[in-house]
């Protein structure tokens, strides 16, 4: 396992995390973002912002690219903290531990611990948020991946049980899915299929899309590149979750796609923190039309 301060497209405070499979790129001069994760010569799967990389704003929040950690529901201007301050690191040689200065304006304190398999690609991110004020606050720990272009969201649906199933069939629904105002069923970047729900990053439509739900399955993946980011999260169908039940959202526009994934909605008292915990992995991967071939090649890994 190696860890090594780097220049990434001129930043110079970033950290590289390598188990000379995968390697990991980390912004610790702001943010954090986890802005590349691939395999080692492989395709990052994370988009970069190079605009925003070569024009930080002390005073403006921007995305820069990359994986970060937000607090849920999405309010301005409380969500849209600019986290440009330096972040404080800790490596024990096995788990990398990030911490944010206080969020002045919400009295929020972010913290990411990251470790790298000793091979493989895995990854493990285990996301706090402390409140520090001396009341209590109520949101959600919110993970957002900000994926390349190019690729498609693959989304697991509920196992498909045909109506009139037979003596003692269940008439429960299968789970909330939410959509906002913007959202257009119709749009040819979906495919609601039996299995899964797809949703392709094109840059040739110019309109935002947005799904989310409850994903008891809690998991998703980016096909990428004859290779699949696969992301796993929690479910707790004991919890409350935000946006009308939502673990996870998808979100796409030109440029990129989002991969979210949310904590449950909780009061955290002071000094304490909620916590949120996703596990990554890249594996081979082809993207066909079936939901079956799809079924077939992600065997055993989900």
């Amino acid at each position: 396992m190696n860890l090594e301060k780097i220049n990434f497209k001129g930043w110079e405070n970033c950290l590289k995390l390598s188990n000379g499979e995968a390697e990991l790129v980390i912004s610790v001069g702001l943010g954090p973002r986890i802005l590349s994760y691939r395999r080692v010569n492989g395709v990052n799967f994370m988009k970069n912002f190079d605009e925003q990389l070569a024009d930080i704003r002390k005073d403006e929040w921007q995305s820069y690219g990359g994986h970060r950690l937000w607090h849920a529901p999405e309010v301005f201007p409380r969500t849209y903290y600019p986290d440009v301050e330096p972040v404080k690191s800790d490596w024990n040689g096995r788990v990398l531990r990030l911490q944010c200065v206080v969020e002045s304006t919400t009295g929020l304190q972010k913290e990411i611990e990251i470790e790298l398999a000793e091979s493989g690609t895995e990854v493990k991110l285990c996301q706090r948020i402390f409140n520090r004020n001396p009341w209590a606050v109520t949101f959600a720990p919110w993970g957002l991946s900000v994926m390349a272009p190019g690729g498609t969201a693959i989304v697991p649906q509920e196992p498909f049980v045909p109506h009139g199933a037979g003596e003692g069939e269940s008439f429960e629904y299968a789970r909330p899915l939410v959509l906002w105002k913007f959202t257009n069923m119709a749009d040819p970047r979906f495919v609601w299929g039996k299995k899964y729900i797809r949703m392709r990053q094109d840059d040739r439509f110019e309109s935002k899309q947005k799904f989310g739900g409850t994903i008891k399955a809690a998991w998703a993946g980016y096909a990428l590149d004859k290779e699949i980011f696969l992301k796993h999260f929690e479910y707790d169908p004991n919890a409350s979750y935000p946006d009308g039940g939502c673990n996870a959202e998808f979100f796409t526009m030109p440029g990129f796609l989002e991969i979210e994934s949310l904590g449950p909605l909780a009061a955290v008292e002071p000094g304490a923190y909620t916590e949120l915990n996703e596990s990554w992995r890249i594996v081979p991967f082809t993207l066909t039309d079936s939901d079956d071939a799809v079924s077939e090649q992600l065997k055993g890994l989900i």
